[in-house]
């Protein structure tokens, strides 16, 4: 991936799952083999939840906003965000802090807010952004202060206000008082969670108000971590301190000498997997020998071994940012390792590595070898990045007024007493536990903790190869990501809140590991730079994700275009695509630099103004996460955010830049979203400062009378049309589009997809685009029959919808589609289509055949037959016309992503027919080679997919069509 640990396994960290499988035996072996579950990244969490009901509207008054003023409101009728064409208010004193409460006091009409309850509002935090702030205060409710929600972030600069976000309340009543006692409101917490409560599961209960639309109520917050299931829980709940309701739940889980110096790999051991040691020694100050001076910690001085309280060196893997432990035999994710690094009184850290899991295959025995599996290694490398993270962020303004994560934060701001706890090799000695990374976020003050998991191939879920996650800085970065956005955004005890806001903690994790290793010059495995977490997959095209976030075509109007639906790693994919491409943006206009120059930026030696581009995309990054007072965003939200950033930090000079970025990709002028759990949000490609063009779709050929809905992007399944031709939506055929390349996909009644690109440029211009008949499509009254269940779905010309088998063996398996009429009709092209649809509640297949990325199609043949001259309802009279290439989905390990198996056209030799037959050949568990045979050294576990797998018996396919040319 502030509470948040989000599962980054399958899919960059993501897969993201834990992947703790299910136990099988495979037929006619006598060993019985320990079972793993879901495929990373496609396990279920426990969703985020607000049960409070009703909505407040704003008076009359308040609807009108001044001119050039656009306000948007929260339930409680106040605004929960208020942007502008320029400063929403000017003219106000310089200390940030006051031109905030001014602006809050002098517009009583919009907050409900008089000057005495602006004057009591607490302040949480007024954090630097540039000569601005991002000014946060908290309601108090009587003696009670506001736990979740009742928070204004006004962003400030020169006078001036730019930005507000809120979740304040117009009622500033205390509420009734506690009745319920903190042992019930524990237990109502945990029912609801579906966590048996223990002592140790308690982590905070305190008395707080939380508004709602029908009055403030008092509410216990109640932090509660379990670790007694196959994968943790942890949540923040408010419960009603008189009802006992759960009003508000947070899933916290995103599933990434007086010198001392440390031997620490930069980026990843090497790519191609041998055994040279490639780390690097890294010193507090300069000396003989050291490759980097990595300083010290920059809110001390100290260095990271040293104790905070006393100064002195701890001689271990123990610091004021972060503590290190071996965690191998615990199955207990918020457990402390009991053994932290060999105690090393010269601080040397140097610990042997020989790669051992790596050159052992996998093999269980080498825990307990002389080598541990390079355990010591592991520890000390998790330390290093730990600390690294800590300073890089430190300097871009995740300080203690911004609620990081430290022993001690001095008089600086923020709780203390909860450095990063990274727990190394996490649950080795349980073969159930792999492929995996976690981070649990907590509220400020309660210890963050980072998981770092061996990776294991697992049939039909996963096939990394045998590595050791604590030395991926892809991984590492990605989840003490999960700790800073957590952490930064909505105060100091609430974080990211909603699928929206989830896919955006997912991909900011992505996005702050990236930048990490670019400002310092470090390169990971991959074809790019930009590739995340492509040692411990094994994958340099994509790593953990489905994109190479530099390569990717993914827009606002893709939500939920992964195999199995919404999916917070694949829909953080397009605001990584969006960010990326704004970080280019900043590039093109402020240059590079040198690794000198980068360096220096990024040990905080110069000031942003005068640094790279990268860099001042970065600061922004972390400059909007402050101006944002709740974490329940959408991306409109965050892209909000942003630009007011770039007014107060920079002065407003990057907006028309930024504007086109994002219009590019479908967060432009006009985009909206009904809140943060949006799974259709309305896109726009519309820049508000650029010259757009203005686009009339026209098919041409069969389409030209058909109903025609067009996409931008690659996906059409679950994704939202930018116009289309049917007279009976309001859609229309014309659309605005900022200048610019764009891949589109049209999709009509009888004519199936048709992919293209084309480039807009001019004030208006005509899309011609020349479809022709499907004539597999059940539009033009074709009919399938054959194996398993759905067969229509193949000719419903939408990838939504798929077929399937659940019969093995899956070769052979078979639908028979009846071109209609009686004519033979002329075929000389297919497209066909293996992508996956959304497990839905009651799905007909059971819940043991749920969709699954192996169970798609891998390589098919087509047969046809003539109705003129031979008996179709005999098999024999059916001839082969094609046979797909082996690889016609070419997934690879780890395992099948979305661009691996979505629609694909394959040219036939013209032959004619009156009915076709798609015919399996295999599926991706039966016919990769990634995918086939045992992978490792592990007598608990077997990997081949086509025998270990419990699903190897099913196959899917989501479209047949079939045409002419």
């Amino acid at each position: 991936m502030v509470p948040r640990t989000r599962w980054i396994a399958a899919t960059a960290l993501a897969v993201t799952g834990t992947l703790l499988t299910s136990g099988l035996t495979v037929p006619g072996q006598a060993e019985t083999r320990t079972p793993r579950s879901q495929p990373p990244g496609e396990h279920t969490e426990l969703p985020d939840k607000d049960a409070r009901t009703g909505r407040l509207a704003p008076t009359t008054r308040q609807q009108g906003a001044a001119r050039g003023v656009t306000v948007r409101w929260n339930r409680l009728g106040t605004p929960a965000s208020v942007t502008g064409n320029g400063p929403l208010a000017a003219g106000l004193a310089d200390d940030p802090e006051k031109a905030a409460r001014a602006y809050l006091a002098g517009h009583q009409d919009l907050f409900g807010l008089d000057a005495a309850a602006v004057a009591d509002l607490e302040k949480v935090a007024v954090n630097p952004i540039g000569e601005g702030a991002a000014v946060l205060l908290r309601q108090r409710f009587g003696d009670l202060p506001a736990g979740h929600d009742g928070l204004v972030a006004v962003g400030v600069t020169g006078g001036k206000v730019v930005s507000v976000t809120s979740t304040l309340s117009r009622d500033d009543e205390p509420p009734a008082p506690a009745t319920l006692s903190e042992d019930d409101a524990v237990a109502a917490a945990g029912r609801d969670a579906g966590i048996a409560v223990s002592a140790g599961d308690i982590r905070r209960v305190r008395l707080v108000a939380v508004p709602t639309a029908e009055g403030v109520r008092s509410a216990y917050q109640v932090v509660l971590m379990d670790s007694s299931g196959a994968e943790p829980k942890a949540v923040t709940s408010y419960v009603d301190a008189r009802s006992g309701t759960v009003l508000v739940r947070e899933n916290l889980v995103d599933h990434d000498s007086d010198n001392p110096r440390w031997s620490v790999f930069p980026a990843t051991p090497p790519g191609d997997y041998s055994s040279r040691d490639t780390r690097q020694t890294w010193c507090f100050v300069p000396a003989a020998g050291c490759r980097m001076v990595v300083g010290g910690d920059p809110s001390s001085g100290l260095p990271w071994d040293a104790d905070p309280a006393t100064g002195a060196s701890t001689t271990t893997s123990l610091g004021n940012a972060a503590r290190t432990y071996e965690n191998r035999a615990s199955d207990d994710p918020f457990s402390v390792g009991t053994r932290t690094n060999a105690s090393k009184p010269d601080r040397n850290y140097t610990y042997p590595w020989a790669n051992q899991w790596y050159r052992s295959k996998c093999d269980p025995a080498t825990l307990d070898s002389p080598q541990e599996a390079d355990v010591e290694a592991a520890m000390s490398n998790l330390f290093v990045q730990h600390n690294r993270m800590h300073d890089w962020s430190y300097r871009l303004g995740f300080t203690e007024s911004a609620w990081n994560m430290q022993v001690d934060n001095g008089d600086r701001g923020g709780l203390g007493g909860d450095p990063e706890q990274g727990n190394a090799q996490a649950g080795a000695r349980f073969p159930a536990i792999r492929d995996n990374a976690n981070q649990i976020t907590p509220p400020d003050g309660i210890a963050a903790i980072t998981n770092m998991y061996l990776w294991q191939p697992i049939a039909g879920a996963f096939y990394p190869p045998c590595v050791d996650g604590d030395f991926d800085m892809t991984v590492i970065g990605h989840e003490y990501g999960h700790a800073i956005s957590g952490r930064m955004v909505a105060g100091p005890d609430a974080g990211w809140n909603g699928p929206q806001a989830g896919a955006m903690n997912e991909s900011t994790s992505d996005l702050l590991a990236m930048e990490y290793l670019s400002e310092y010059g470090l390169r990971s495995p991959g074809r790019t730079p930009y590739v995340i977490g492509g040692y411990v997959t094994g994958e340099p095209r994509a790593g953990i994700r489905n994109y190479d976030m530099s390569r990717s075509p993914l827009n606002y109007s893709d939500l939920g275009y992964d195999l199995t639906g919404t999916q917070v790693h694949a829909d953080g994919e397009i605001w990584t695509a969006t960010q990326f491409d704004l970080r280019q943006a900043f590039i093109r206009r402020y240059g590079d630099g040198n690794a000198a120059l980068q360096r220096k930026c990024a040990d905080g030696k110069v000031p942003v103004a005068k640094c790279p581009g990268n860099r001042r995309w970065a600061q922004l990054s972390f400059d909007a996460l402050l101006l944002m007072a709740t974490g329940a965003v959408s991306y409109v939200d965050h892209r909000n955010a942003l630009l007011a950033a770039d007014i107060i930090r920079f002065g407003g000079k990057n907006q028309a830049l930024m504007w086109k970025v994002f219009a590019q990709h479908g967060l432009g002028a006009t985009a909206a979203s009904n809140g943060p759990a949006d799974a259709d949000p309305t896109p726009s490609f519309a820049s508000p400062l650029s010259r757009n063009s203005r686009v009339t779709l026209k098919p041409r050929g069969d389409a030209e009378d058909a109903k025609v809905r067009l996409y931008v992007g690659d996906y059409e399944a679950r994704a939202v049309p930018v116009a289309d031709t049917d007279p009976a939506t309001p859609l229309g055929a014309t659309f605005t589009i900022a200048p610019g390349r764009y891949s589109f996909v049209a999709v009509g009644e009888g004519v199936g997809h048709k992919k293209f690109t084309a480039t807009i440029r001019g004030s208006r211009r005509t899309l011609p685009v020349a479809m022709h008949r499907n004539q597999a499509a059940s539009a033009n009254g074709a009919t399938a029959t054959g194996d398993g269940l759905s067969h229509k779905a193949l000719l419903d010309e939408t990838e939504a919808t798929n077929w399937q088998s659940v019969e093995a063996p899956v070769a052979d398996r078979q639908v028979t589609v009846d071109l209609a009429g009686d004519r033979p009709v002329r075929i000389g092209r297919v497209q066909v289509s293996a992508m996956l649809r959304p497990t839905v509640a009651d799905d007909p297949e059971g819940p043991d055949t749920s969709q699954n990325r192996f169970t798609a199609l891998r390589a098919f043949r087509l047969l046809a037959c003539n109705a003129t001259e031979a008996d179709c309802s005999q098999n024999t009279s059916y001839r082969t016309v094609y046979t797909s290439p082996d690889d016609a989905f070419p997934a690879d390990r780890p395992r099948p992503t979305a661009p691996d198996i979505a629609l694909r056209s394959f040219n036939t030799r013209d032959f004619t027919a009156t009915h076709l037959r798609l015919q399996v050949v295999s599926s991706q568990c039966t016919g990769a080679p990634a995918y086939a045979g045992e992978q490792d050294n592990d007598p608990r576990s077997d990997t081949d997919c086509t025998t270990a797998a419990p699903r190897a018996g099913i196959v899917r396919a989501a479209e047949l069509q079939a045409f002419a040319r």
